[in-house]
């Protein structure tokens, strides 16, 4: 990661905040995207490099079944989002992974589909788990209609008129995804395949971009059924409504392990966005567009921030600190003096006393946002090569990983794995949907096939081993006897480099909250709107406010 033109390495050291303060679930759980989400970097990318879209095919009828495709050319390379369209029955919709059925249903192909690949995908998709797709596909995806907003949208413009925007915010989209899925998941291509085409290098570019289109898709099929319905009388959607409408997402427990199992990866996401932050906190002056454009973002955050609903009990009054703290921001914006010594930094530190987590996570994002120049090209830090840190090193002695142990896990050392309320879940993999789910150790069998996300166990348990062995003993000879532990050796090789590598928590904890891991992955992906219907599952919304296909040329896009 390069510095600003205007300070070194060292000096931005001194404005990181360390792992110990960002790595808690508790603040984790408080995440926001930001500029360097990942699909706010796809649409520069978008931009950028002059991407191309269209639709080719458009063939469905009039009950809303048929199959479309959405090409995108950049460069020598084309991917194609193919849409299948579905008359689904209303008693049959569902968004829970034991579903069978869906409004529609999506594959990215690598490529331009042939009239074959169309007819071997119309036999595949719409099966999603029970069929099978290949390594022309990068992602397989679904989505269901919001039937209420959907008929809304429909009714409004087959007569002629456009739909209540109240109706619009409530809900914010047409349809929300189920699942997204990429990477080699039931025989799509796997992410090593197209890691090193630069436009798809950075994290989950494949799936941001299905999501992306599918979002042009929804908007395409209330168009359609809206001609259907009313025919001449009809008219398309107002293109600043338009904009306001996202994709929804429904996701679950199967997301959370994920940034548990992937350290480097974490690490690099986090330590991007941490020396983002503390680029701008160490900047000596704040210029007037950089002024004007926190007070832009600021009056945006704080827009999401009033129309986001939710009936959660633990999100309720994290909503509503967020909304008391923008208000005491936008405040002290209005006074701050930016002409004093690093002003940046002042109102940061201001922050830490002032806000909640909530209210501090937000303010990263809005500081961040009108220093693109700045801190874009950190988004470029966010892939990992995960395969190097696979190889333990054997003849690291046994001194040496206590020490690594002592420094990046003293905050798991520290707990006391004798007490049920330190052991109380165990996470484990359905059987029937191959997908993490987290057991009640007490009152639930399962505990024999309980997966290693207890990170802090596993680190308090090699602890324990080590000090039965000499200090300058090989570590290999250690795991020798004691093969469970080679998981955790490498976890703790890997985090004497990658100081974000670990959540600073108890994953097992009777108070661990999924919903936490859940919110910090998808603020990077660039969610909003975050609504948990439980503590293990959460909607949210995707590319809401974002350009459509379009509109990807329009000058102000970031």
């Amino acid at each position: 990661m390069s510095p600003s033109a205007h300070n070194t390495t060292s000096q931005i050291a001194l404005f990181r905040r360390p792992a110990s303060e960002v790595m808690h679930l508790e603040r984790m759980g408080c995440s926001h995207p930001t500029r360097l989400s990942f699909l706010r970097t796809m649409l520069r990318r978008l931009r950028r490099e002059n991407w191309k879209v269209d639709r080719p095919v458009w063939d469905v009828d009039a009950t809303g079944s048929g199959h479309a495709v959405y090409r995108t050319r950049c460069g020598e390379r084309t991917y194609s989002l193919v849409a299948f369209a579905h008359d689904l029955p209303e008693g049959m919709r569902s968004d829970r992974v034991i579903a069978t059925a869906w409004d529609a249903t999506f594959t990215l192909f690598d490529g331009e589909p042939t009239q074959a690949d169309i007819d071997r995908l119309r036999d595949n998709v719409p099966l999603q788990e029970a069929g099978r797709i290949s390594t022309r596909e990068l992602t397989l995806a679904r989505a269901n209609r919001s039937v209420r907003l959907f008929h809304h949208v429909v009714d409004a413009l087959s007569q002629g008129r456009q739909p209540d925007p109240a109706e619009i915010a409530d809900i914010g989209y047409l349809m929300r995804t189920t699942a997204v899925y990429g990477s080699g998941k039931f025989g799509a291509a796997d992410r090593s395949d197209i890691a090193d085409r630069p436009e798809l290098a950075a994290p989950f570019q494949v799936e941001m971009l299905t999501v992306w289109l599918i979002r042009a898709f929804t908007v395409d099929i209330v168009e359609h059924m809206a001609v259907v319905k009313g025919g001449d009388r009809a008219v398309r959607l107002d293109r600043d409504l338009r904009r306001t409408l996202g994709v929804g997402n429904s996701t679950g427990l199967g997301m959370a392990p994920f940034i548990v199992r992937h350290p480097v990866l974490l690490n690099n996401w986090m330590m991007a966005r941490e020396e983002a932050l503390a680029r701008v906190r160490a900047q000596a002056s704040a210029t007037q567009p950089a002024i004007a454009g926190l007070r832009v973002a600021l009056d945006a955050a704080t827009r999401n921030a009033n129309v986001w609903t939710s009936q959660h009990p633990v999100q309720v009054p994290k909503l509503a600190a967020l909304r008391d703290d923008l208000r005491l921001l936008s405040k002290t914006v209005d006074t701050w003096d930016f002409d004093q010594p690093l002003p940046w930094d002042a109102l940061w530190c201001w922050s830490t006393d002032a806000l909640s987590f909530e209210g501090q996570e937000a303010l990263l994002s809005i500081m961040l946002e009108p220093h693109g120049d700045l801190v874009d090209d950190l988004a470029d830090c966010m892939a990992a090569d995960e395969a190097p840190s696979f190889r333990i090193d054997g003849a690291m002695r046994v001194r040496y990983v206590r020490a690594i142990l002592k420094e990046n896990y003293g905050w798991a050392l520290s707990i006391d794995f004798s007490t049920p309320e330190n052991t109380a879940r165990f996470w484990y993999v359905s059987e029937e949907k191959l997908e993490p789910r987290l057991g009640e150790r007490a009152n639930e069998d399962g505990a024999t096939l309980e997966q290693p996300l207890c990170i802090a166990r596993l680190a308090s348990e090699l602890d324990e081993t080590l000090q039965d062995h000499d200090g300058e003993e090989p570590v290999a000879a250690v795991l020798l006897a004691h093969p469970e532990h080679r998981y955790m050796v490498r976890r703790v090789q890997i985090a004497q480099n990658h100081p974000f590598a670990e959540v600073h928590d108890n994953l097992i904890a009777a108070a661990m909250l999924p919903i936490d891991l859940l919110r910090c992955k998808l603020s990077f992906f660039g969610a909003t709107r975050f609504d948990p219907r439980s503590d293990r599952w959460v909607r949210i919304n995707l590319f809401q406010g974002a350009p459509f296909p379009d509109e990807i040329e329009q000058e102000g896009l970031q």
